[in-house]
């Protein structure tokens, strides 16, 4: 009987934290450089938002809490905002994109609070 290999089990663990961090520094450097109106700003923040919007996406919640099913949608909610805050940056010539990165960033800290504390409760 072959052994299955752990290795190949930890690289799926390996790459969400990792497309996690990229994913937020690229939607900080987009944000930050769009102050000097670099063109390709707001499509670094949209790449950043997608990597993190499917590493969010990848982390599945396969329990029964009625709770934390609402919180992961708040979740995802709040990844389409920040794909919509990068399609505003193209879109719009002011800072207007800044309230919907604001409402993404409150249900972002919401649900990363509230989603251990509800999962520790069952």
């Amino acid at each position: 009987m072959k052994k299955p290999n752990p290795s190949s089990a930890s690289a799926g663990s390996r790459t969400k934290p990792v497309a996690y961090a990229v994913g937020g520094l690229l939607m900080v450097a987009g944000a930050l450089l769009f102050v000097t109106r670099w063109a390709a700003a707001p499509w670094l923040f949209i790449g950043g938002a997608l990597l993190f919007g499917g590493a969010q996406l990848a982390d599945r919640y396969r329990g029964n809490s009625f709770v934390v099913r609402r919180l992961r949608r708040q979740q995802m909610l709040a990844a389409i905002l920040l794909v919509m805050t990068g399609v505003l940056m193209l879109a719009l010539s002011h800072n207007e994109w800044v309230v919907c990165l604001l409402v993404a960033a409150v249900i972002e800290l919401y649900t990363s609070f509230r989603i251990p504390h509800e999962m520790e409760k069952s």
